[in-house]
């Protein structure tokens, strides 16, 4: 969808605070509204979209429960080596 946004001007909110058990995010991200869309539609008493801003950016409604942040850890050298090495091996490629 063209909205006529720079990317830098298309980002992700994520607003909760303490006492409410509701997560509200705002989004361009094109993956993320898909992947919230579908979830909304699956489970609509979990999640909804309530509003669309007509320029590419949805918000969304989610339970607190059901919305989590993923950190994952750098790699080591060593776990990088192992990985490339198998994916050599596999007759995968970088490109």
């Amino acid at each position: 969808m063209r909205t006529g946004l720079k990317k830098r001007q298309k980002h992700t909110e994520v607003y909760f605070n303490e006492e409410s058990p509701i997560v509200e995010i705002y989004t361009h991200n094109t993956d993320l509204k898909k992947r919230l869309t579908a979830y909304s539609k699956k489970y609509p008493g979990h999640c909804r979209q309530f509003d669309d801003d007509g320029q590419g950016g949805l918000r969304f409604e989610i339970e607190k429960g059901r919305f989590s942040f993923r950190l994952t850890a750098p790699y080591s050298d060593e776990r990088r080596t192992k990985s490339s090495e198998n994916a050599k091996q596999n007759g995968i490629h970088r490109r």
